[in-house]
């Protein structure tokens, strides 16, 4: 089987409101262009066989994306409205430990499909090196370039941009772990990424950073993001 992908869009969108009064978000559009498409083409370029969008919020908006993609499937998060992340990976956890897999937010632009085309020998997270302070979620890297801890604030450090990629063997056991931690409801507004980090503090992961410019990959979380974008592509 070849490679495979998760993408998150379950999401209430909150921070985009109003646009996601309406529409969910990962299908506001940029230039006409609905922001998870973007992020399809460029799994698509790479030649992904089989894309799962975990759906929650406005879940029958999807219906025609996959209609329009064969290689797309839906799979629903029926508890979006009251549980975090993880929960979007554990509903899909079975798809994510039988190959190697990408894990994608769907409120991404890509403005180049060809962002994804690198020869990807070891698990990791893509990222960006960001100057100074940052209150975003960041990766601290030992002298080898392996990510030594996952979270939210850094200095002078690799950011966040939402997407990863994880060979198979790891992928299973990130599978596993997402799985048993989703089964406590005192974990019910946990991120997915901090069980990655767990599962690399002790010992169970080995990652890199798979950096990208700044530009390449595009987070679109406000509605301010979204007009600053445009203005950026007039």
């Amino acid at each position: 089987m070849g490679e495979v992908a998760i993408l998150m869009a379950a999401g209430l969108g909150s921070r985009m409101k109003p646009l996601t009064d309406t529409v969910a978000k990962p299908l506001v559009r940029v230039n006409g262009v609905p922001l998870i498409e973007t992020v399809i083409a460029a799994l698509e370029k790479r030649g992904v066989s089989d894309i799962y969008v975990v759906t929650g919020y406005r879940a029958e908006q999807f219906d025609a994306l996959a209609a329009a993609h064969g290689n797309v499937s839906l799979v629903h998060n029926a508890e979006y409205a009251t549980k975090n992340n993880l929960n979007s990976i554990a509903v899909a956890a079975d798809r994510m430990g039988e190959s190697d897999c990408f894990v994608c937010e769907a409120d991404l632009f890509v403005p180049s499909p060809d962002v994804l085309c690198r020869n990807l020998v070891q698990s990791g997270y893509f990222g960006k090196m960001v100057a100074g302070h940052s209150d975003d979620w960041v990766f601290d890297t030992d002298a080898k370039g392996r990510i030594t801890r996952i979270g939210k604030g850094g200095d002078d450090c690799f950011n966040m941009v939402g997407i990863s990629y994880f060979r198979q063997p790891d992928a299973a056991r990130i599978a596993a772990a997402v799985r048993e931690a989703a089964k406590d409801p005192g974990n019910a507004q946990l991120f997915w990424d901090e069980v990655v980090d767990r599962l690399v503090k002790d010992g169970e992961l080995d990652l890199a950073v798979h950096e990208v410019a700044p530009g390449e990959i595009v987070e679109c979380d406000t509605v301010e993001d979204l007009r600053k974008l445009e203005l950026e592509l007039k």
